[in-house]
């Protein structure tokens, strides 16, 4: 019975993963945009849901009314001033990657050192939704079991826009080959644009969930982007559909190797899976031959 209560937390976890990484996988698989400062997105809409409840007494599902189209409105700003001047000058794809890598770099402490002036370096977090319920003779708290349907709701949501829309067509074409879809009329720049904005969006929404029960601070939001990363890494790069499954692998792989080995290697475990993905099925899990 404790096992099986490991493995229902491991998948409440990998549920949390697989959120946290969707929107990166958005903008790394469709917009090619390896954002570096994606965990300050999350940040932010983990502070917005903080001062929704402690400072005004709000419900935090309602600061995403709030915090959603901020973050989407920022990250599209973002693209537009920073990134599309990149795409402009850059020969290739390498060259892109690399100006990427600086320029969203530097967008990181820029967003650490404003988050540090005005929120400052202490840890947060807040009450909401913490008593315990059972599943199937687990006992997990509300606020987990939450974050994990709101996971699996993301995601079904993002399966069904990407597989029976014509939004949806034009992003998987730009995902298989962006100079092929501007030849058959897509927009490339324009739909680029709003992936990498819905994923600063779905970022926040992340942060408002997750800091329901984790504790966060101003410099934390580096820790999301790297996990988030191997994530997406381990569902492939543009399986956006294949992000919650590899977070969900990585949670109960990550709880079960806490539980039967050491819980203070449990950083080793994640790197360990993620390097035999990489040696396996470089290309990741969920990508197609």
């Amino acid at each position: 019975m404790v096992l099986f209560e490991v493995f229902i937390n491991g998948i409440i976890l990998g549920g949390m993963y697989g959120l946290i990484a969707l929107g990166l996988n958005l903008q790394y698989g469709v917009a090619r945009i390896l954002n570096l400062s994606y965990g300050e997105f999350f940040v932010g809409g983990a502070f917005i849901a903080f001062f929704a409840i402690m400072l005004w007494q709000v419900n935090p599902l309602l600061s995403l009314f709030v915090s959603m189209p901020l973050a989407f409105a920022l990250s599209w700003l973002i693209y537009q001033v920073l990134m599309v001047p990149l795409i402009r000058r850059a020969p290739d794809q390498d060259a892109l990657d690399a100006d990427v890598v600086l320029v969203t770099f530097g967008l990181f402490f820029v967003f650490q050192g404003l988050a540090l002036v005005y929120w400052s370096g202490d840890l947060r977090g807040y009450s909401f939704l913490s008593s315990p319920i059972h599943v199937l003779g687990a006992t997990v708290a509300m606020n987990r079991l939450l974050a994990f349907v709101g996971a699996c709701v993301i995601a079904v949501v993002l399966f069904l826009v990407l597989r029976y829309t014509r939004f949806g067509a034009a992003l998987r074409a730009i995902t298989i080959d962006p100079v092929a879809a501007g030849l058959v009329g897509i927009d490339v720049r324009k739909y680029s644009a709003l992936a990498f904005a819905t994923g600063g969006a779905l970022a926040a929404a992340a942060g408002m969930l997750v800091s329901t029960f984790v504790s966060f601070s101003a410099t934390t939001g580096v820790g999301y982007t790297l996990k988030a990363l191997i994530v997406v890494i381990m569902a492939g790069v543009g399986r956006v559909t294949g992000t919650l499954a590899a977070g969900l692998l990585l949670g109960v792989v990550e709880s079960l190797g806490g539980y039967l080995i050491d819980p203070a290697l449990t950083i080793a475990i994640n790197f360990a899976l993620f390097m035999l993905i990489l040696l396996l099925r470089p290309t990741g899990l969920f990508t197609r031959a």
